[in-house]
C-alpha cells in the first residue's frame, strides 16, 4: 500500500511538469555595450550571449561593422556612435553621405538600427569649437537620412552628462548653465522639429561618491527611504534618478518645450573602486541595478512624467580593462569578458529580469513523450 502511494505521488508530480514551461523574462532595459578592452568576446559571441538574456535593444559607442554585422538577421535593435572627433567633418553633406551609406545603410535591414548618437558629453569639454559643431553635425546627418529615405527609421540625437546643469534641486528648478544656453536652445529645437528623444547619462553613484555623508545610500539605490519631497510642486521623490530625469524635464520647460523626450542613454554603479569611490561595491551595484530593472519592468514614469515609461540603457556589459581613469571606470560591467556575472545576477534573477530555462516545441515533445513513457510504467507497476 505504501508503494502504491508513493508512486501515486510520483504520478502527480510528473503530471505537473509535464505542464510547466518557464519563460524568458528579459532584462527590459537596453544595454552599453563599450568596447574598450583586449579581452572581450568576439561580436558573434556576444550577438548569441545577448539573444540568449533575451536583451533586445544595444548601444555601441561607433558603428563597429564587426557587430552590426554579427547581429544581422535578430531582433537586436541598435543605437550607433558617431565620435566627438568626426563632428566637424560631417558638416560636410558628402562626408556625412559617405559615411551614413557605409555605417547605415549598408547594413539595414537585415540590422535594426534606430538611432545615431552625434557626439558623446560634447558640453564636457570647455572647447567652444566643438560645442559649435555639435549642431551642424546633427542637422547634416539628419538632412541626408531624409535624402536616402531613412528618417523615419534611424533618428539622429546626442548624448550629454548632466554636468550642463546649473541647478538640479528641486527637480522643478532644473536649469542649464547660462554658458551653455546658445549651444543647447537650437538643440532643443532641433528635437522638437525632428521628434527625437533628448539623451543623458546620469549617474547617482557620483553624487553618492562625492558627499557619502550627506546622500543618502537607500536614496540612490532605490531602496526603501524617505525620500524628498519637491516645495513647488509637492511631487514626492523615493529615488535621485528619478529627481534628475525630472530636473532636466525642467531645464527643458525653461526653454520653451514640453514636447521633448528625456531617456537615460547611460545609468549604472560600478562594483569596484578606489579607496576615495565610497559605495563602489558589488552589492550595491546588484542593488542599484537590480531595483532600477525592476522598477522599469514596471514601467514606471517619473513623478512628474508618471505617463512617460522611464527609457533606459544600463552601463555597462562587460568590464572594460582598457579604460583610462579611476578603479570604476573598468568596474561597470554586468558580467566578465567570459560571459560570468560580475555580482550576483541570481537577484535579478529572482526578479524576473534574467533568462531561465526555455523549453523549445521540439524540447517539450521530447519531455511529453518521456513523462508519457513514466506515466505508462507507473499505472503498470500500480494495477500490477
Amino acid at each position: 500500500m505504501a508503494t502504491y502511494f508513493v508512486l501515486l505521488q510520483l504520478l502527480f508530480l510528473v503530471l505537473t511538469l509535464s505542464d510547466s514551461t518557464v519563460q524568458i523574462q528579459g532584462l527590459g532595459v537596453g544595454i552599453n555595450y563599450g568596447q574598450i578592452a583586449n579581452n572581450l568576446p568576439s561580436p558573434p559571441r556576444v550577438s548569441s550571449l545577448l539573444q540568449s538574456l533575451n536583451i533586445s535593444r544595444v548601444k555601441l559607442y561607433d558603428a563597429d561593422p564587426n557587430v552590426l554585422l554579427a547581429f544581422s538577421n535578430t531582433n537586436v535593435e541598435f543605437i550607433i556612435g558617431l565620435g566627438n572627433e568626426s563632428l566637424q567633418t560631417m558638416a560636410d553633406p558628402n562626408k556625412a553621405q559617405s559615411w551614413i551609406q557605409q555605417h547605415v545603410q549598408t547594413h539595414l535591414p537585415q540590422t535594426k538600427i534606430t538611432s545615431i548618437i552625434v557626439g558623446n558629453e560634447i558640453f564636457n569639454s570647455n572647447d567652444p569649437q566643438l560645442m559649435s559643431s555639435l549642431l551642424p553635425a546633427m542637422q547634416t546627418v539628419y538632412n541626408t537620412l531624409v535624402n536616402l529615405g531613412l528618417d523615419k527609421q534611424v533618428t539622429v540625437t546626442a548624448a550629454h552628462s548632466l554636468n550642463f546643469l546649473a541647478n538640479s534641486y528641486p527637480p522643478s528648478s532644473g536649469t542649464f548653465k547660462q554658458d551653455l544656453a546658445e549651444y543647447i536652445q537650437p538643440i532643443l529645437n532641433f528635437h522638437s522639429q525632428t521628434k527625437s528623444p533628448f539623451l543623458i547619462n546620469a549617474y547617482p553613484f557620483f553624487a553618492y561618491k562625492n558627499s557619502p555623508s550627506q546622500v543618502p545610500l537607500d536614496y540612490v539605490l532605490f531602496q526603501a527611504n524617505q525620500g524628498m519631497t519637491d516645495p513647488n510642486t509637492n511631487l514626492q521623490y523615493d529615488n535621485m534618478l528619478y529627481a534628475q530625469i525630472d530636473a532636466v524635464y525642467s531645464a527643458i520647460k525653461a526653454m520653451g518645450h514640453t514636447d521633448i523626450e528625456v531617456r537615460v542613454s547611460e545609468t549604472g554603479w560600478p562594483s569596484k573602486g578606489d579607496a576615495d569611490e565610497a559605495g563602489a561595491t558589488p552589492e550595491n551595484a546588484g542593488l542599484y541595478n537590480g531595483n532600477l530593472l525592476k522598477r522599469i519592468q514596471q514601467k514606471q514614469g517619473t513623478p512628474a512624467k508618471p505617463s512617460v515609461p522611464v527609457d533606459v540603457h544600463v552601463f555597462a556589459l562587460f568590464n572594460e580593462d582598457l579604460k583610462p581613469g579611476p578603479t570604476s571606470e573598468r568596474n561597470y560591467g554586468l558580467l566578465y569578458p567570459d560571459g560570468t556575472p560580475v555580482y550576483n545576477i541570481g537577484h535579478l534573477q529572482q526578479q524576473g529580469n534574467l533568462p531561465e530555462l526555455v523549453y523549445s516545441s521540439a524540447s517539450r515533445c521530447k519531455g511529453f513523450s518521456f513523462h508519457m513513457m513514466v506515466i505508462f510504467v507507473m499505472v503498470n507497476l500500480i494495477w500490477a
